[in-house]
């Protein structure tokens, strides 16, 4: 990490760190005034958002049009601030990236940081930063560090290992390659590496903090339990993938500290994160986080929205304001031991392409993850996945020994519970494998999802 980053980085964090003894009322005024800064930054210098609040310049942010992932690859130059910023000359360098395998730390053109998603929602996007906004980006992820109590400093380095994706051009291997230095000593490992590989590397590192992939840190808790490996990390933490509760267990029985979950984002940066009550606060003086129903009405407290618009208040070479995520989740009240003002994150329940559209007697009934959840999580196998091929068809991939369970006992009980849930008794197949397949980023999610006129299978 260069200087004047680390600099930037270490005087937000100290700045932050005042914020978690605000009153609710100083939080509430402060999200006001960033929120008004980024929008009259983005109606100065955004022709895209000139047009699509054309006549709302001074409407509530609850009367704005939100904004999606398509509506930005669509109009890139025109959304972002910047005119030398060009989408083809980011795509350009995140190709090149990627090639050469260079480091995606350093600033392109000396001034611009750049991340693409993996498009597993339905499309890719290319998002990018300036040097102030990119240290916010990092002092977010920071702050999950903060908050569940992990002391960094000069003169207490933090050795970090994190195992999620090397690909030059996604978030994590950008964050990763900034933090590296003297004070964050980083080992990055790519989910997809072979887990003997992973586990001579993490024995070799030893990691303080060790950072991941649910479905990448369950092997190696796994491994941790048999004795191959041998590390002692004082805090674990998940990101990027739902963490379940017997992945969550069984890290907590490998190094004795259950992980903290963290919710982030290519898009966003850090969402929201536990303190050491293990209340998941939402970092509502970075965010407005809005959870919505179908109509676009605000989720009641407690109850899951079915997508998400969340406002980037640092946002400004591309400003985004009631930009629109697939996730579902369920916000809740303040009043934490910690002290905090923040609200806190109740529940994720993934994302609304998680939830699967199956056939039903009164035509198609929505199988929602929890279901698979309820009869999954409980079983002692290393990973799975549902993979949906067709309304009336499910795959049940198998990673490691199923216990007491045959994949035929499981498959009658995973057709039940569809059945249960208002589907028609789909016909469910298991295949054991010896490891659940992950995308390009890495990652392996749990439910995938039947996309029209395709298959998933294969």
């Amino acid at each position: 990490m260069d200087a004047r980053l680390l600099s930037a980085v270490l005087i937000t964090r100290a700045a932050w760190g005042r914020r978690d003894r605000w009153p609710v009322e100083r939080l509430t005024r402060h999200q006001e005034q960033a929120l008004a800064a980024l929008r009259r930054h983005a109606y100065s210098r955004s022709l895209f958002y000139l047009r699509h609040h054309a006549g709302l310049a001074h409407a509530p942010l609850e009367e704005l049009p939100p904004i999606t992932k398509g509506d930005i690859m669509a109009h890139w130059d025109e959304v972002v601030t910047e005119p030398r910023l060009r989408l083809s000359e980011v795509e350009r360098h995140l190709r090149d990236l990627t090639e050469s395998q260079g480091n995606p730390g350093a600033p392109w053109r000396g001034q611009w940081w750049a991340a693409a998603t993996a498009g597993t929602t339905g499309r890719r996007g290319v998002f990018v930063w300036g040097r102030h906004e990119w240290a916010s980006v990092l002092a977010s992820y920071a702050r999950a560090n903060d908050w569940a109590g992990v002391p960094v400093g000069l003169t207490k380095p933090l050795r970090m290992a994190v195992v999620s994706s090397r690909n030059p051009g996604h978030q994590s291997a950008v964050v990763g390659a900034s933090l590296a230095s003297r004070l964050v000593p980083t080992l990055r490992l790519d989910a997809s590496t072979p887990l003997i590989e992973q586990v001579r590397a993490l024995n070799d590192f030893g990691p303080r903090l060790l950072v991941g992939y649910a479905s990448a840190l369950r092997p190696l808790a796994e491994a941790q339990r048999a004795g191959a490996l041998r590390i002692s990390p004082q805090t674990v933490m998940s990101a990027s993938e739902i963490l379940t509760r017997s992945a969550a267990r069984i890290m907590a029985a490998a190094w004795g500290t259950a992980p903290y979950d963290v919710y982030a984002a290519t898009e966003t940066a850090g969402i929201a994160s536990p303190c050491t009550f293990r209340t998941r606060h939402l970092y509502e003086d970075l965010l407005v986080v809005e959870p919505v129903d179908g109509a676009g009405r605000p989720a009641a407290p407690g109850r899951a929205g079915v997508r998400l618009w969340v406002t980037v208040l640092s946002s400004r070479a591309l400003p985004l304001i009631r930009y629109e995520m697939s996730d579902c989740v369920a916000l809740g009240g303040r009043g934490c031991p910690c002290g905090r003002p923040f609200r806190a994150l109740e529940a994720i329940e993934g994302r609304t392409e998680d939830v699967l559209d199956m056939a039903s007697p009164a035509g198609t009934a929505q199988i929602h993850p929890n279901v698979f959840h309820d009869v999954l999580d409980t079983v002692a196998v290393t990973g799975w996945q549902v993979r949906q091929e067709s309304a009336s068809a499910l795959t049940l991939l198998l990673a490691g020994p199923a216990g007491a369970l045959s994949p035929e006992e499981l498959t009658a009980r995973l057709a039940a519970a569809v059945e249960a849930a208002g589907a028609a008794r789909p016909a469910v197949t298991a295949r054991v494998v010896d490891a659940i397949p992950r995308t390009l980023l890495g990652k392996a999610p749990l439910v995938v999802a039947l996309t029209p006129g395709s298959s998933t299978s294969g």
